[in-house]
């Protein structure tokens, strides 16, 4: 009984770490376009279906993430902040109080300002 104790202890810690995951990250929507993905007939007619994709800015890095589904059309508004987790090939987001569920198609470094992308000036060692 008593070998049980230790094993049973490392198993709760070990359960904990686990279901702790990463910390949510912040981000902010960049641009929003409607893509197709999917057919729907109807008819003997056939309707493209439209799915949300965005630009989500971390830090960084830009994420491109989409619909899984047509299903939910809400359209988060441009420059709202953002909260994410990434499990894989999915982003789990929060934005205004609702949680949706995107696929993240790239991810890519975000375009440096202006002014760290200007060559830079000439110094002359005076002789």
């Amino acid at each position: 009984m008593k070998k049980c104790i230790p094993l049973f202890t490392a198993f709760a810690i070990a359960a904990t770490i686990v279901s702790a995951g990463p910390p949510p990250q912040t981000g902010t929507i960049l641009s929003q376009t409607s893509v197709t993905c999917g057919e729907k007939k109807a008819k003997k007619q056939s309707f493209n279906l439209l799915c949300q994709q965005y630009v989500v800015r971390s830090g960084s890095t830009d994420f491109t993430v989409q619909q899984p589904k047509p299903e939910d059309q809400t359209i988060i508004p441009l420059n709202t902040t953002v909260e994410f987790k990434l499990d894989k090939s999915k982003m789990k987001l929060k934005a205004n109080g609702k949680s949706f569920e995107f696929m993240v198609i790239s991810q890519t470094a975000a375009n440096a300002s202006p002014a760290a992308s200007a060559p830079p000036t000439a110094v002359q060692n005076p002789q």
